[in-house]
């Protein structure tokens, strides 16, 4: 209860001041942070505590099954995502292309800083930023941390000759994030003044960057083989050749990478490696094109996905395919080009089964590999005789909708694909992303065309889409995440490529209904530059979205 008294003005207006800073720091206000950019040894008073959260996004399209869903998110709806409340907050900057998807992490103590949430980030000019992700203002944030991953003397690699990653090659693919071990993982690529090329596994600290565990690890293998790049019946991993453009995987303390080309360029075959997350050694490795060429994978920058009983599966791009096949069923030489795989993750790693199309040598012979695209593991479906279905789902540059029975994936026909589900002619062009998941659907991104949501009932796909954006997506079509409260307030999010690029946000439950797009506020208040393979990741109330120097971040303005 408040008494009335008369006081002096002069009293009043020193009571006022300091009843607002008291307010202010009860309430945890503050002012523009001056953090600084090194190893986060800084001194000062600790800032206040960040925005609340408890989520982390430390893999790609945030979980093993990659379903692209944040079912956690409960500032963003779509009552409230419109033009007039949601927007550009701003950009952090960076040193190069962010072409790996930006992670994230709740509460992280800071040395010499203060409790953060922190926004990581990975540039193809080798370095690796630490964003506080509750202060964006314009573009003068400054990094918590910032690393390179060149030793010195070195640089980044240069294009290879090849227009996918271009100008420079850094830090590709996304990395992996292990919170109980304290470490960002992160494979990057160098090149010395001699031109020679590297390729290291690093793990960093969270918190400062710092290398951890012994590292880097400089990257080398070799195979029993024939295939290109061997010489006396080994083939060789030469770094010149590959940059690790999936997102990497961590199962169990191990961490997989896997290996694409630049372009079709040169001598390469097709190799999955794994690493201890402890030590950074390489404990084991699998070339799934051994006396062949090509095979690699890139998936347009996703990731493997994982299953809970431990598989690992991806999409391997056109290569040499052993149409003679073995008692079990298998390429008679080893060769599983153009393959959608399952790999066992205990060591030895091991290819347990896998699908490629009956028209696959054809389809490599021309380019028009599977491995364009990503993959997507549903979660547990149940068919109309009450049966548990364990379903993969993957496109590539064919427009074919292929849906695998995991436990079954049909390995290879000449004469027909013996699949779980096939859906030809509802994919207006090709796959260069991958489809994701929400409540029930599954949602497709293709060059030239809508965003089509694809309802499953009794374990199969719908046939025909549900509903579809008017939007149409150029090259490279979409990659869409979802953010939910649980299965409420469902929001597609899709970044449609071009010299600006725009945000879109669709209600997920139809498509038809756009809730926003960076296009709509007046003048350039929310434009930002495009990127080509860029997934948005949304946590917290913010969307993320990587472009050539920055990464652009939206919220409840």
């Amino acid at each position: 209860m408040c008494r009335s008294f008369s006081v002096g003005r002069s009293f009043v207006a020193v009571s006022i001041v300091f009843l607002l800073a008291l307010l202010m720091v009860a309430c945890g206000s503050s002012t523009s942070s001056n953090s600084p950019s090194n190893s986060g040894s800084g001194g000062g008073t600790p800032s206040p505590s960040p925005t609340p959260s408890s989520i982390d996004v430390t893999t790609y399209h945030y979980d093993n099954l990659r379903t692209g869903q944040n079912l956690t998110e409960t500032a963003l709806t779509p009552a409230n995502v419109n033009q007039a409340k949601f927007g550009k907050l701003g950009e952090l900057m960076v040193d190069g292309k962010v072409d790996g998807q930006p992670l994230y992490l709740s509460q992280v103590a800071i040395p010499g800083i203060g409790t953060k949430n922190v926004l990581y980030v990975v540039t193809e000019h080798g370095s690796v930023f630490a964003f506080d992700a509750d202060t964006v203002s314009g573009t003068s944030a400054k990094p918590l941390w910032q690393i390179s991953t060149q030793l010195p003397g070195e640089s980044p690699s240069d294009n290879r000759g090849c227009s996918q990653v271009t100008p420079e090659i850094g830090i590709t693919s996304t990395p992996i994030i292990d919170r109980t071990r304290g470490a960002i993982y992160v494979v990057a690529v160098s090149k010395n003044a001699s031109g020679s090329y590297f390729h290291r596994l690093h793990a960093l600290d969270i918190t400062s960057g710092k290398e951890l565990f012994g590292g880097p690890m400089t990257i080398t293998a070799t195979f029993p083989g024939n295939g290109a790049g061997s010489s006396n019946g080994t083939v060789i991993f030469d770094p010149a050749q590959y940059n690790e453009r999936p997102g990497l995987l961590e199962l169990n303390g191990t961490i997989f990478t896997t290996w694409g080309s630049h372009c079709d360029i040169g001598a390469y075959t097709s190799w999955m490696m794994a690493f201890s997350a402890d030590t950074l050694k390489q404990t084991n490795l699998l070339n799934l094109v051994p006396n062949g060429s090509d095979g690699g994978t890139w998936m347009s920058g996703a990731s493997p996905a994982a299953d809970a009983a431990g598989n690992i599966y991806f999409i391997i791009g056109n290569g040499t395919f052993d149409t003679a096949l073995n008692t079990a069923g298998f390429p008679s030489q080893g060769d599983c080009g153009n393959c959608y795989v399952k790999v066992s993750s205990t060591l030895p790693l091991t290819l347990l089964d896998y699908f490629t199309p009956l028209n696959t040598v054809a389809e490599s012979n021309v380019d028009e590999d599977l491995g364009s695209g990503g993959p997507l593991l549903l979660p547990d479906v149940t068919d109309a005789s009450g049966k548990t279905r364990h379903l993969a789902v993957g496109s590539g540059k064919d427009a074919i909708i292929y849906v695998l029975d995991r436990d079954n994936m049909g390995k290879f026909s000449s004469t027909q694909n013996n699949i779980y589900q096939q859906i030809s002619g509802q994919l207006g062009g090709q796959e260069f992303g991958k489809p994701s998941y929400f409540n029930g659907t599954v949602y497709y991104g293709a060059v030239n065309d809508s965003i089509k949501a694809f309802p499953i009932a009794s374990a199969r796909l719908a046939t025909t889409p549900s509903s579809k954006t008017s939007t149409q997506f150029a090259y490279p079509g979409a990659t869409p995440a979802i953010s939910a409260n649980a299965t409420n307030n469902g929001i597609l999010w899709a970044v449609e490529n071009g010299a600006t690029a725009v945000l879109h946000a669709y209600d997920a439950t139809n498509l038809a209904s756009e809730l926003y797009n960076s296009n709509q506020a007046a003048a350039t208040r929310d434009h930002f530059a495009g990127n080509k393979f860029i997934t948005p990741m949304i946590a917290n109330g913010k969307v993320f979205v990587g472009t050539p120097n920055s990464v652009a971040v939206f919220g409840l303005l």
